[in-house]
């Protein structure tokens, strides 16, 4: 699934996209109208996202509402928290090194 959520992630109006519905649902034309491509290609951006699981579709009618999942996102957090997590070991492992060498260095 994380391949999804890059892939989905990778697209500049995808990104734009998903800022727009951050703080609340918004229709497919309204969403549209904030960029100058046609609605079909908001369409096809807006499937690439909801089958990314980064956002949900709920529908009223005839009208379909798009909005943030954020529980979509966990799964790319989880994945860069790990480079994240790694980094921090190794710096602790490094400012421990560096606090042992002055250490030695200060006994003798």
């Amino acid at each position: 699934m994380i391949e999804k959520v890059l892939h989905a992630l990778a697209e500049p109006r995808r990104r734009d996209i998903l800022y727009l519905v951050r703080d609340g649902e918004l229709t497919s034309s309204a969403i549209a109208s904030h960029f100058d491509i046609s609605a079909p290609a908001i369409s096809q951006h807006l499937k690439v996202l909801e089958q990314s699981g980064l956002v949900v579709v709920r529908r009223d009618g005839t009208k379909r509402y798009y909005g943030i999942r954020r529980d979509g996102f966990s799964e790319l957090k989880q994945y860069i928290d790990r480079f994240w997590d790694d980094s921090l070991l190794r710096l602790k492992e490094a400012a421990e090194e560096e606090e042992r060498r002055i250490n030695n260095e200060s006994d003798q």
